[in-house]
């Protein structure tokens, strides 16, 4: 658990608490939080809420890893939503979203080709996302920024939800990509992510 600036999204540059889960089944080519498929401490949903209303932030994001792979994350996220948190959850797409609390805003990362990962997306999770959900692409090259842009078409995203294209960190390209979005006519939100602008890949941060 951490206590930071949220660094993406909607809500970027907003005062948020971290609660970070253990564990993920995917291996996204992408991934900058190894350090969480494994370790960390057992907490109760006590210390968690106690930890948050101690930090004073209205939001707070539950994420890993893959939050979905923990059951009791769905109780924690309504007890959250009980103590009058904003819950943010992020998911990699490949969990079944059904049942989460109709007040958690849901952030979905879509899986890109070169994430290695694509096929262990749940479209049907797109079904199951309100309006004001936000989907994510992280995109590792102009080849896989172009799949995107032609899925966010196919899909009609920039209509049904808040869509944010978001290039890898270590990305050369970036005004490339920023320039691709501009031209593509598509209502997105291209983003950096603000805290590895900040303080880099330091945990907690």
């Amino acid at each position: 658990m951490f206590h930071s600036l949220q660094g993406e999204g909607q809500h970027a540059g907003l005062p948020c608490t971290f609660i970070r889960l253990t564990g993920c089944a995917l291996r996204c080519t992408y991934c900058d939080t190894p350090y969480a498929f494994y370790g960390g401490d057992w907490q109760s949903f006590e210390q968690i809420a106690a930890y948050a209303a101690e930090k004073g932030a209205r939001l707070v994001q539950i994420t890993g890893g893959e939050p979905l792979h923990q059951k009791a994350v769905w109780p924690l996220i309504d007890l959250l939503d009980e103590r009058g948190f904003k819950v943010l959850v992020e998911t990699g797409g490949a969990v079944d979203i059904a049942g989460l609390n109709p007040n958690a805003h849901i952030v979905l990362d879509i899986k890109t080709p070169e994430s290695g990962e694509l096929d262990r997306m749940l479209w049907d999770n797109l079904d199951k996302l309100k309006p004001r959900d936000e989907v994510k692409f992280v995109t590792c090259s102009l080849k896989d920024l172009a799949w995107s842009l032609d899925k966010i078409r196919e899909l009609r995203l920039d209509d049904r939800f808040q869509v944010l294209i978001s290039p890898i960190a270590e990305s050369t390209e970036k005004a490339a990509f920023a320039e691709a979005v501009i031209q593509s006519g598509l209502q997105v939100r291209f983003q950096v992510q603000l805290h590895k602008t900040l303080w880099g890949d330091e945990a907690g941060r």
